[in-house]
């Protein structure tokens, strides 16, 4: 053709990906890729304000610390709390709410505040449980438990309540501790209240030798330490506390972590020995029997337990929703 000939056809570029999508529908796809976003944090938020965090892969511990206490309700769950508070045998410290086990003078002090329906207590308390006790038989350190009912009061039910109760029966018989173990080998679901039926806790108190006992079912039975489980549950709301388990070695929080190192056994011992450094160990005896059989001279003695080996010589605990 000649000079004045038709023009070439205009070029078309191929459309990108993206603009093969109508406007409208793409903007559409974009709200509801931003409503789910923020579907997620409104969840994610929501289950941060019920738990925390608390991922130990060495104890294979749950990922949750315990009920948060600003969630916990006025009330422990149903009990028949009345009159005074009668403090348990051997109870100590302020108000007596303290049931301490280990050598009275030993250099360390574990404080710890347990629920008994509290999951991860009882992972705690089986994860640590031989640490504990080596430590403390060992005078390094000496244990102060505090009884809490927070379960009761998020979820309903009294069974962190019967159990604490059933549990400072067992110290007037100078039996906790090994009450104690059983209670956290043997708790049942969280949801499950079955600790709030006496005949469950006197039916547990059978694998405790010389606890099943017409005086402890009738501490039981009779709720005799109620009030002061409600004032030591108190003290705990009280305490600006977060959760259960709370453990604090010589008052410094030691769960689920310390200086950014997560709670392990070989963490509590390091953490223990460092702070006893160039510090005697404990010799004195204990504030009050809390193992084994009472013998005749109402010291303890350890006891096989239901599987022929010996319960341990010292507190269970050391190991919150």
């Amino acid at each position: 053709m000649g000079r004045g000939g038709a023009k070439a056809p205009p070029r078309f570029v191929s459309p990108g990906v993206s603009d093969k999508i109508p406007e409208g529908n793409r903007s559409a796809r974009e709200r509801l890729a931003r409503q789910r976003e923020q579907e997620k944090g409104r969840e994610k938020r929501r289950r941060t304000l019920i738990v925390a965090s608390a991922v130990a892969g060495v104890l294979g511990l749950a990922a949750v610390v315990g009920l948060i206490a600003a969630n916990v309700g006025e009330d422990g769950g149903e009990d028949t709390a009345s009159g005074p508070a009668i403090a348990p045998s051997g109870a100590s410290g302020e108000d007596a709410l303290t049931l301490p086990v280990g050598a009275a003078d030993a250099p360390s002090t574990l404080t710890i505040w347990e629920d008994f329906r509290c999951p991860v207590c009882a992972q705690f308390e089986n994860a640590l449980r031989d640490t504990v006790t080596e430590l403390v038989n060992d005078g390094q350190v000496k244990v102060e438990y505090h009884l809490a009912t927070i379960i009761d009061g998020n979820l309903g039910g009294s069974g962190s309540l019967r159990a604490a109760n059933a549990a400072a029966c067992a110290q007037d018989a100078g039996k906790f501790a090994p009450y104690h173990d059983v209670l956290f080998s043997n708790q049942p679901p969280e949801p499950d209240d079955a600790y709030g039926r006496n005949s469950r806790l006197i039916e547990l108190a059978g694998k405790v030798q010389g606890l099943d006992t017409p005086e402890f079912r009738s501490c039981v039975e009779d709720g005799a330490h109620d009030s002061w489980v409600k004032k030591s549950d108190t003290a705990f709301r009280e305490g600006g506390f977060q959760g259960t388990p709370t453990v604090l070695l010589n008052g410094e929080s030691v769960f689920p972590a310390k200086d950014g190192e997560q709670i392990s056994p070989a963490a509590l011992k390091k953490w223990v020995l460092a702070a006893n450094k160039g510090k005697k160990p404990g010799t004195a005896a204990p504030a009050a029997p809390s193992e084994g059989t009472a013998t005749a001279d109402g010291s303890a003695a350890p006891t096989p337990s239901d599987d022929g080996a010996s319960a341990p010589a010292a507190p269970s605990s050391a190991a919150g929703s």
